[in-house]
């Protein structure tokens, strides 16, 4: 059996940043991933600048594709409302793979399927030991289903359900444009051009809402793409889109029990208004890194609830 003093289980950027600062802070913890890196992540890629500060980096150090956003244009009922900004966009498949390499911490392909704690030790599928574990496998951490679903329950109205791709393209504008509410969407649609002629689009959603209405979110998608061939965004209607689902910010905020953590989307972190989840991936992992070095509480008191004000008065 593998023992550490501290397993992580997700490598995305809530348990790669955590095991960043870990070691930073003199403790290498063991990170586990079902996936070996790089690899595919459905996510629009968004990256607010705080981000970058917590990371404590520059972008211009940053090595793979790395788009930065002066101004997004807002659609809502038919109004364009261009907005001046400063914003990032990176692609997931790079970015976790960097980020996770950054911390130069031991990481394990594993798939966790069973956790058990005794004698103050967890124990994961019989192969691993540790005194702390973390969750940050996302969306269906084990550790969140373990040991929180009590504690932290997910309310329905939480639920946001996305569709998005990203794929190669010869882009015909390079803003970032996001539409609001439009064909009945509880939620919001994009249009994110990156570096290297990468396009992310996309569309998000409340999925309770979705559900009253009648609502489906592929139709929603179809809907997007004819309406972005219409403008003369996109060419041909994209093929393959992939779904995923997370939850935004709700309570009781318990992301403790015992030596266990939830952070990033295994703790349902994204923003109210804009379903933001990097920031608080990001700034959880650092958060409970430092708990558990200092020996303290692990609470997140200073965690935006909103995206919106930061996009539009950017520091």
């Amino acid at each position: 059996m593998i023992e550490e003093k501290i397993i992580i289980v997700g490598g995305g950027p809530a348990g790669a940043a955590c095991a960043w600062k870990l070691k930073q802070r003199g403790i290498t913890p063991l990170v586990l991933d079902k996936y070996s890196f790089p690899r595919p992540k459905v996510c629009a890629g968004w990256v607010p600048p705080d981000v970058f500060r917590l990371l404590e980096f520059q972008g211009d150090d940053y090595p793979y594709t790395f788009s930065q956003f002066d101004r997004i244009n807002f659609h809502m009922f038919g109004i364009k409302i261009p907005a001046p900004t400063r914003q990032y966009a990176v692609r997931r498949y790079e970015f976790d793979a960097w980020m996770i390499s950054r911390a130069r911490v031991p990481v394990h392909t594993h798939c966790v399927r069973k956790i058990t704690r005794e004698n103050g030790f967890y124990i994961i599928d019989d192969q691993y030991r540790c005194k702390y574990l973390i969750g940050a496998g996302g969306t269906h951490c084990p550790v969140y289903k373990t040991f929180f679903t009590q504690k932290r329950s997910r309310p329905p109205k939480s639920l946001i359900v996305a569709v998005e791709k990203e794929y190669p393209y010869d882009i015909l504008h390079n803003q970032c444009h996001l539409w609001f509410f439009d064909h009945g969407l509880p939620g919001y649609a994009w249009y994110l051009p990156k570096g290297n002629n990468w396009l992310n689009i996309g569309i998000g959603g409340k999925f309770h809402r979705m559900k009253q209405r009648g609502q489906n979110i592929m139709e929603q998608w179809h809907h997007f793409t004819k309406a972005l061939q219409k403008k003369g965004f996109i060419g041909e209607n994209p093929s393959s889109p992939k779904g995923h689902s997370y939850y935004f910010q709700h309570g009781p905020k318990k992301y403790q029990q015992d030596n266990a953590f939830i952070i990033g989307d295994a703790a349902g972190l994204s923003t109210l208004d804009m379903g933001e989840g990097i920031h608080g991936a990001v700034l959880s992992g650092i958060r409970v890194a430092d708990a558990i070095v200092e020996n303290k509480p692990f609470a997140l008191p200073h965690l935006a609830r909103f995206s919106l004000p930061k996009i539009l008065l950017p520091n």
